[in-house]
């Protein structure tokens, strides 16, 4: 037996006098009532200032409740109930346990509120109705205004603390109230046998007030505290076994049990276990902070102390009185000090609140005042809670609007179905370690794919040594399918062929052209798709090493948290349990239940909402290098959830950084943060009015609940601006002209592409309106001059993703937007199609397009498909630019006689 199971065997219990979010969510809280270590827990405005002031543990809540205009007191009692409820609960189990004995949390009364008893009484039963747990005590202070407070809220069954208690006399008082209360209640004809309470006596603050007021070598000193404290449970003792309690004991009452408080020792000459040591005793609690907790299971002395030398204590409060030190004015005083002590921390806190609450509305800059409006509505058209039920309206009124969206919504719940398959994603991929294979080729696109992108690029950026590598090929580039199956090949790769629908043409050549390359070697490829697909009886056909069924109720740009992402995950070596962990942190802050205000999803999705309907509708995704390709991620999810019917948000990801005058006033700003590099950059733009959101990412797992995050913010996000966020309306069209161009190609042996308006040197020029100019350089100027204010233009790039192109692309992307003010996105076909694809054709009109296709320098064929990955290309960027110009946008094609030409269009317009 340990000595604090020693010290729990001989009556009393020791309660945390301590709270930490920090403790809350990772796991630590939880542990220490597992190990029997504390069996409460207290907290008071002193302790919530250290947690809040000096810890960053309650910033991404306190930001969303900045957002929503909540002042800093609000926010306070919103943080501090999260806690005290949530610590309830991890309590739960010992207070069942114990049958109500143990297991409460406490929280504490405004201590402005300590000289009003009706104040008081109406602020308790207000935490009480909050927190609505069995386990919760409210604590009053003990001062004359709130003894009658102590027996009215024990009359309404409300368990309480009573707290500051330091004088016998006021500790009678307390007793009473008590019992008062209990017999009030009774009388009402209710019972009590629920109803629980602690009286707290404060111990070591006696000591450091009476010290000094004694000789040095006085043999009083660091007596009177635990005398004090003695005498205190004589009197306990004698309350408790009178008539009058016997009375109420038979009828259920519980016994109010002196707490120890103040039990840390404050002069280093005393030891660290003294207000412990020589204050246990049978039905008595003792409060103690974590350094103290520590010392007592170190070194603590267990046995009885409490019952010893009673008359020892008593003389030396006669000899302290005879030494002209009134323990009455000395109790008094400490009563005062007290509650002085808890105001000025009070104050403390609500300033530190309040400094970062004007922080974090700063960073909205201009559109503060209507997101803050915006969260109000969301919380008035009970948005958090119609969300959660799948609400139909909440996007469209269209029938078939409608049936698609209850069709979507299982993402909500990914991770629960998850946690299912986890031993099934485990299992698989202990196999293929052991089968050592040594890399794993994701072939898919857009949401099927992006996600395995961003955990392969954590984990390297993090220099975590993964069980094997992992790259996804979403091009149909030949170039870069052959730099892909360079670095893939075969014998050392396992290819997993990711499609929902099971059709997507650019998986099926690349499924084609990698199964030839592996002799048709049917264990080195799997399929994640939904059930019944083509995809499906593919793999069934060829004899896959294993099928993933997909969630059906998932779309794919929702589905990180599925298969989608998950296998590429377990694969990779991820902790798969502490990424949904992550991941059901943020599901659990944006519940149900959470206010509007408190959501930081439904609060994300107000921002980005809120502000393209006030114009800045161009969400510009900045990252730390790390995070680089979840801003990819972002990019598709809000692009193609939100760009229809001519409105949506248009992301901006990566743009390279320039002064803060090169932006207009259609800009959000997104900062994805883990190494601080951007950090400058941020604040200059801060600075110059823009709104910059920030969001500190540290780690690989902390992805998980952005993923989350940015789901919830998404779909409330386009319920703001009115379209279905789970349909994609317009992504069909280019399809459709593409498989017209193949059939076309496959007829004739050669595509239709029509005459260019301009050529020179091997340079074609294709435009969707006239082009005047006598070289490349007018041409594209003359173009750029119809750019709009607030408008974009798009490079739509159909060649090989790599990182010179990439370079090529970030200068060209620089030049565009100095000559037109506009924002400028760039992307790499037919990647971008299965993320802004959609928002090409079906969001905002006010965009140039240019797209730009080069002759391949290098080619193969696609096996069975009759026609080569460069003709399939040329034919899919076909398709994109006659969408485009269907769809009444305005684009010009630039064809390049190959990809490295790229260069010569950033010095054409340097």
């Amino acid at each position: 037996m340990n000595r604090i199971e020693k010290l729990t065997s001989l009556g009393q219990s020791l309660w945390m006098d301590n709270i930490q979010r920090s403790w809350l969510e990772n796991g630590e809280l939880k542990a220490m009532i597992e190990r029997g270590d504390i069996r409460g827990m207290t907290s008071n405005p002193t302790i919530f200032n250290h947690a809040i002031a000096k810890t960053k543990d309650y910033d991404s809540a306190l930001m969303p409740l900045a957002w929503a205009g909540w002042d800093a007191e609000k926010i306070f009692w919103q943080l501090a109930i999260e806690d005290i409820r949530a610590a309830c609960d991890f309590f739960s189990p010992l207070y069942e346990e114990t049958n109500g004995g143990d297991g409460y949390v406490s929280i504490e009364v405004s201590p402005d509120r300590a000289h009003d008893t009706e104040a008081t009484l109406a602020q308790v039963e207000q935490l009480w109705a909050r927190v609505r747990r069995p386990n919760l005590m409210v604590k009053i202070p003990a001062t004359k205004e709130g003894i009658p407070a102590i027996r009215k809220a024990t009359a309404v069954g409300i368990n309480v603390n009573i707290t500051l208690i330091f004088s016998l006399k006021l500790y009678a008082e307390v007793m009473e109230a008590y019992l008062s209360g209990l017999e009030d209640h009774l009388a009402a004809g209710h019972s009590i046998h629920h109803i629980a309470s602690v009286a707290s006596f404060f111990v070591s603050r006696v000591d450091t007030k009476i010290d000094p007021k004694l000789p040095e070598n006085s043999p009083l000193r660091g007596k009177a505290a635990i005398a004090n404290a003695k005498l205190a449970y004589d009197e306990f003792q004698k309350t408790f076994s009178s008539r009058r309690w016997e009375n109420l004991k038979v009828k259920g009452a519980r016994v109010q049990r002196p707490l120890w408080a103040s039990t840390s020792t404050k002069n280093p000459a005393y030891p660290d276990t003294i207000y412990v040591d020589n204050l246990i005793g049978p039905e008595t609690v003792n409060t103690v902070p974590p350094v103290t907790l520590e010392a007592v299971r170190d070194h603590g002395v267990i046995e009885v102390t409490l019952t010893r030398d009673l008359d020892q204590a008593q003389e030396v409060i006669n000899q302290i009185e005879a030494a002209g030190i009134s323990m009455d004015i000395v109790t008094q005083e400490l009563e005062d000090e007290g509650v002085k002590a808890f105001a000025d921390a009070f104050t403390q806190l609500l300033q530190t609140i309040d400094e970062r609450r004007k922080s974090a509305i700063s960073s909205l800059g201009p559109i503060a005042d209507s997101v803050a409006k915006r969260i109000a509505q969301l919380e008035t058209d009970s948005v958090p809670a119609r969300l959660w039920h799948h609400d139909p309206t909440l996007w469209t009124t269209d029938p078939e609007g409608q049936a698609e969206v209850k069709k979507r919504m299982g993402w909500m719940d990914s991770t629960n179905k998850a946690r299912k398959l986890l031993d099934e994603y485990e299992s698989f991929a202990k196999e293929i370690h052991n089968a050592k294979i040594e890399r794993a080729l994701v072939l898919g696109m857009g949401g099927s794919s992006l996600t395995a992108e961003v955990f392969s690029s954590l984990l390297a950026a993090a220099k975590i040594d993964a069980p094997l590598s992992l790259a996804i090929l979403d091009s149909t580039e030949p170039e870069q399918v052959g730099h892909t199956a360079t670095f893939y090949p075969s014998d050392k790769t396992l290819y997993i062929v990711a499609s929902k629908s099971g059709g997507t043409a650019e998986v099926m050549a690349g499924f084609d052209y990698f199964w030839e390359r592996s002799n048709a070697d049917g264990s080195r490829f799997i399929a994640t798709t939904d059930a019944g697909t083509s995809l499906e009886v593919l793999a069934q056909k060829h004899n896959f090493r294993k099928v993933f069924h997909a969630d059906e109720s998932v779309g794919g740009r929702y589905s990180a948290l599925t298969d989608f992402g998950l296998v590429p995950a377990a694969l990779l070596g991820m902790d798969l349990n502490q990424l949904l962990d992550r991941a059901d942190w943020m599901k659990q802050q944006c519940g149900e239940g959470i206010p509007a205000a408190r959501n930081p999803g439904l609060a994300l999705g107000a921002v980005i909402g809120e502000s393209a309907l006030t114009g800045r509708d161009k969400l510009t995704i900045l990252s730390d290098t790390p995070l680089s390709a979840f801003a990819g991620w972002i990019e598709q999810i809000i692009a193609e959830s939100s760009g229809k019917n001519g409105k949506g948000i248009l992301p901006v990801p990566l743009e390279p950084i320039g002064d803060v005058n090169v932006y207009g006033k259609d800009r959000l700003f997104v900062y994805l943060r883990q190494t601080g590099e951007l950090e400058e950059s941020m604040k200059a733009l801060h600075e110059a009015g823009h709104p910059v959101l920030e969001f500190m990412i540290p780690n690989m797992y902390e992805i998980g609940a952005e993923i989350y995050r940015w789901e919830i913010a998404t779909a409330v996000a386009c319920s703001i601006l009115g379209v279905n966020a789970f349909d994609q309306p317009n992504v069909e069209t280019s399809k459709k002209i593409t498989k017209a161009k193949i059939a076309e190609y496959q007829q004739k042996g050669k595509l239709e592409e029509g005459d260019p308006a301009w050529m020179a040197e091997d340079v074609k020029v294709f435009s969707s309106s006239d082009v005047n100019g006598e070289n490349l350089k007018t041409i594209l100027e003359n173009f750029l001059k119809d750019a709009k204010p607030g408008g974009y233009v798009a490079i739509n790039a159909y060649l090989p993703r790599n990182n010179e192109m990439i370079e090529a692309l970030q200068a060209l992307r620089v030049a565009i937007r100095a000559k037109t003010g506009n924002a400028v996105t760039a992307g790499f076909g037919p990647r971008f199609q299965h993320s802004t694809g959609q928002f090409h054709k079906g969001g905002l009109k006010n965009a140039l397009f240019i797209q730009i296709t080069a002759d391949p320098a290098i080619d193969m064929d696609i096996p069975t498909e009759g026609l080569t990955f460069g003709t399939l290309i040329r034919a899919q960027a076909l398709g994109d630019y006659e969408a485009l110009i269907k769809a009444g946008r305005k684009v010009l094609r630039v064809h390049l006689p190959s990809a490295n030409d790229v260069k010569s269009l950033v010095e054409l317009l340097a």
